[in-house]
């Protein structure tokens, strides 16, 4: 069984064949870089997935040494993501599918981090930290559906070191960035700290660090940003921890790449004898792979894929909405 999952979010453009042993037999990734500080265009990142669409599809293809007809599925993501560019990717999946009679299954990006975290690393039923520049959110499964207990109420963890960095003059993206200049702060500014119950506001934090930009030395901003921000994560995610009595963590999405916020849950959890556990760097950034395993896993759990008519995008759309047969 062979299935070829496309990527199309955000400024990534993947394209990525694994078979049923979850072996990965392409992986192909063209990534669109921003002319301007100010972030992702999103027409501009739909233009530049236009333009190498067709040659990271026939890349993939030969590097797995197969061709379209050897296909048993295609996998798109769906969403959430920005409009100009999942429409690149979908309309690329329904023409595969179409004209070569290959099934075609949407795929829900955030689940596609979370399933390829679980499944290459064998975790059974852990709690997820799902952390990137769409998505702050504290998952766990329950009754068929993966739940959320605690997320963002206004913008992600990655948004808020993305737009600092902007406003700092950091090249995007501005994460790794931000880390690096932080591991040499020695002052912890204090700044605000909002949590609500499990959930996480960051703006506020956003807000009041951009303002003292001029006041402190920017890597002391950095380390005090850093601090603040991961602190309010990890403190939402021990109370989900011990409400769920969950004994595995899983961290992925682009941000779960920071060193020092992997190493603060892995300090939170060593506390409950509680396992934590990531994926290399490069499969927590945006990929195909991830997009791959869930049609995969709707594949061989017999799921009805969908035709052209239905195979369309949605820009908002929630983890909870998806229904998952390949979980008890």
């Amino acid at each position: 069984m062979l299935v070829l999952g496309i990527e199309s979010t955000a400024h990534t453009f993947g394209v990525a064949i694994i078979d049923d042993n979850l072996n990965i037999l392409s992986d192909i990734r063209r990534v669109y870089s921003p002319k301007r500080t100010l972030g992702i265009d999103p027409k501009e990142a739909a233009e530049h997935h236009s333009q190498i669409a067709a040659y990271a599809v026939k890349e993939a293809l030969e590097k797995a040494n197969i061709t379209y007809r050897d296909l048993s599925a295609v996998a798109y993501a769906m969403g959430p993501g920005m409009g100009p560019c999942l429409r690149i990717g979908a309309t690329i999946a329904r023409f595969i599918s179409e004209y070569f009679r290959v099934p075609l299954y949407p795929v829900h990006h955030g689940l596609g981090h979370v399933e390829l975290t679980s499944q290459m690393l064998g975790l059974e039923d852990p709690l997820i930290l799902l952390i990137s520049g769409g998505h702050t959110s504290i998952l766990g499964f329950s009754e068929g559906r993966w739940r959320v207990y605690g997320e963002t109420l206004d913008i992600t963890l990655g948004n808020l070191l993305d737009m600092f960095a902007r406003e700092a003059g950091i090249p995007f993206p501005g994460g790794p960035k931000i880390e690096e200049l932080a591991s040499k702060g020695s002052r912890l500014i204090e700044m605000p700290y909002t949590i609500k119950g499990n959930n996480m506001v960051y703006s506020g934090l956003l807000t009041y660090a951009i303002s003292i930009l001029n006041k402190y030395p920017l890597e002391d901003i950095c380390y005090s940003l850093q601090e603040t921000a991961f602190s309010i994560l990890v403190e939402a995610t021990e109370r989900a921890l011990v409400q769920l009595n969950k004994r595995e963590i899983g961290i992925t999405g682009g941000v779960a790449s920071n060193t020092y916020l992997f190493n603060m849950v892995r300090k939170m959890a060593d506390e409950h004898n509680v396992h934590v556990a990531r994926l290399e760097s490069k499969y927590n950034a945006d990929n195909a792979v991830q997009i791959a395993i869930v049609g995969l896993l709707y594949k061989k759990t017999g799921h009805p894929p969908v035709g052209a008519e239905k195979a369309i995008v949605k820009q908002r759309y929630r983890i909870e909405e998806v229904e998952i047969p390949w979980r008890q």
